[in-house]
């Protein structure tokens, strides 16, 4: 069975909520999830799972969270090469144009990416909670 890491930021509670709802949809599916706020995570922990969610709502003009999210993603990065990911987070007024922009930076780095990234407008509601369950179903079955 994969070892499933999913690793998040979440400065509302949104993002926080996608994840426990993708944990959800891999433990629906039999999968093995193992949930982390990015102060919980390291790059010494990426080596020791299989496949990954992460999760970072867009800051600013449609970016990563640049204080704990960005700083790690890069730091796993490399571990993450060729390992099967799928990405998520929440947006407010930007229009979640920043999922775009990470999901080829993901690509271009090797990661290997099972399904669309899932980007919900401020809280999910029960279909965003639905879609989160089912991108866990999908990571873990991949």
């Amino acid at each position: 069975m994969s070892k499933i890491a999913i690793v998040y930021w979440s400065g509302t509670g949104n993002t926080e909520m996608m994840a426990k709802e993708v944990a959800a949809g891999v433990q629906a599916a039999g999968g093995d999830a193992s949930v982390f706020a990015t102060s919980d995570f390291s790059a010494d922990a990426a080596t020791v799972f299989d496949k990954f969610a992460l999760g970072c709502p867009a800051m600013g003009a449609e970016e990563l969270e640049d204080s704990e999210f960005q700083p790690l993603y890069e730091q796993i990065k490399p571990a993450l090469s060729g390992k099967k990911v799928v990405l998520f987070g929440s947006y407010g007024w930007g229009g979640g144009e920043y999922m775009n922009t990470w999901k080829n930076d993901a690509a271009s780095a090797g990661l290997v990416l099972v399904d669309d990234p899932l980007a919900i407008e401020n809280a999910p509601d029960d279909d965003g909670k639905s879609k989160c369950q089912e991108l866990g179903k999908v990571l873990a079955l991949a």
